[in-house]
């Protein structure tokens, strides 16, 4: 191993006081502000990465910043389906579920992978709380009026109470999205689409920023094209879209119009693939990926 001299090491905590020095403006103007954030995709998949997000949710807190993490858990869903021999579909981006699969699909998210993500996030210290949705009934909802998706649901309502309880303590809830449903039988959950879930969550607590950490390097007007990477769009300019995107993007949009449309100031859709995206995105003069902006024009 190459020993750096004096000067390189000097050149080098130079660079990195260069990098907190860029970060100053945005922590002063983000402290005290509330931030969801819907993590999925391959940044659960990497070990690399769920330590680096995990890292990221951790000094969002210390920097002063109230976030909110709300998951999904595909891979592990469908992995643990095949397993059991339970036939997996999506229709239009959302899961297929029946009964047996929504018993399936709240075993891995609430058992498995918050746990995970919770574990992560408290090795930078104790705040991660793991939540369901089901829990003191934080997420209700009812049956999507498409019934060939089955127990699949849409958010009628947010315990905006309680997360504000837990935010106010210095707690960063991780939501699951699984839902109780309105009217329905208990021990019978809706499955939500992570996308969805996490925007409700941040309508509902008029979050200031919204942050999907995604596959791809953000929005493409004219996919496979890389050149057509979108770095900014207008709601309007959004929906004229929405019917040419991708399946699997369709509900992360729709998800993203839902938020500014109920006041969310900004809505980030950014890469999970790299490393420190959510840092990348708020702390940062560039920022990274596809900023949706609310309005009309």
């Amino acid at each position: 191993m190459t020993q750096l001299s004096p000067a390189q090491r000097v050149a080098r905590a130079q660079i990195k006081a260069s990098t907190l020095t860029e970060a100053l403006p945005w922590i002063k103007k983000f402290s005290g502000a509330t931030i969801v954030i819907k993590y999925g995709g391959n940044a659960m998949i990497s070990h690399e990465l769920q330590q680096s997000f995990a890292d990221d949710v951790a000094f969002l807190r210390f920097a002063g910043i109230r976030p909110i993490v709300v998951h999904g858990g595909g891979p592990q869903i469908g992995a643990m389906l095949d397993r059991l021999g339970i036939p997996s579909e999506f229709v239009d981006g959302q899961r297929v579920t029946t009964p047996e699969a929504a018993v399936v699909t709240r075993m891995v998210l609430a058992g498995q992978v918050n746990r995970d993500i919770v574990s992560r996030i408290n090795q930078n210290g104790d705040a991660a709380v793991g939540l369901s949705g089901e829990d003191a009934d934080l997420l209700l909802a009812r049956p999507v009026e498409r019934t060939e998706l089955g127990r699949v649901g849409t958010i009628e309502a947010v315990n905006t109470q309680f997360l504000n309880e837990l935010l106010d303590q210095g707690r960063v809830p991780v939501v699951c999205s699984i839902a109780a449903e309105l009217g329905g039988e208990p021990g019978m959950p809706l499955n939500i689409n992570a996308d969805l879930a996490a925007a409700a969550i941040a309508k509902h607590m008029k979050a200031d920023k919204f942050i999907m950490l995604t596959d791809v390097p953000g929005l493409y007007a004219n996919w496979p094209d890389t050149d057509s990477l979108i770095s900014e769009i207008t709601a309007h300019e959004l929906r004229e879209l929405l019917p040419s995107l991708d399946s699997g993007m369709i509900p992360k949009m729709t998800a993203a119009l839902e938020a500014v449309d109920a006041g969310v100031n900004q809505v980030h859709v950014v890469d999970g693939r790299t490393a420190h995206s959510v840092l990348l995105e708020v702390f940062t003069d560039e920022g990274i990926g596809t900023m949706v902006l609310g309005g009309d024009t």
